[in-house]
């Protein structure tokens, strides 16, 4: 029974000042195959990242998955999370006149989102 609770203490996470103490298991089970993928795949990483340090990438998706588990939300990220997280790594973050000219381009009716490409 005492090991059962402290594998529970384990599984949950403890923050001090917004950084956590102890890790999830989900969280690095996903970024050890998220890793292993781009590890297998690395033409596929270069496309994705091109000059950007591999290791902020991932600490930036780590980051991401434990925002998205507070949230209760899945603990993987999404393509536009990872879309986020690789321009701020790039250049910052997106200007607001380019999200507004992004979101002009994708009109939603009830129909479904189509582009104006």
């Amino acid at each position: 029974m005492k090991t059962h609770l402290c594998s529970i203490q384990f599984l949950m996470m403890m923050r001090i000042k917004k950084k956590y103490v102890m890790k999830n298991v989900d969280v690095d089970i996903y970024l050890n195959h998220f890793k292993t993928f781009f590890d297998k795949n690395p033409n596929d990483l270069t496309e994705l990242l091109g000059d950007v340090m591999v290791e902020d990438f991932y600490k930036k998706v780590e980051e991401q998955c434990y925002k998205n588990l507070d949230k209760s939300e899945e603990i993987s990220v999404t393509r536009q999370q990872l879309i986020e997280i690789v321009v701020e790594l790039k250049n910052g973050s997106i200007p607001a006149e380019e999200v507004k000219r992004i979101n002009k381009l994708f009109q939603k009716t009830k129909y479904g989102s189509f582009c104006l490409n």
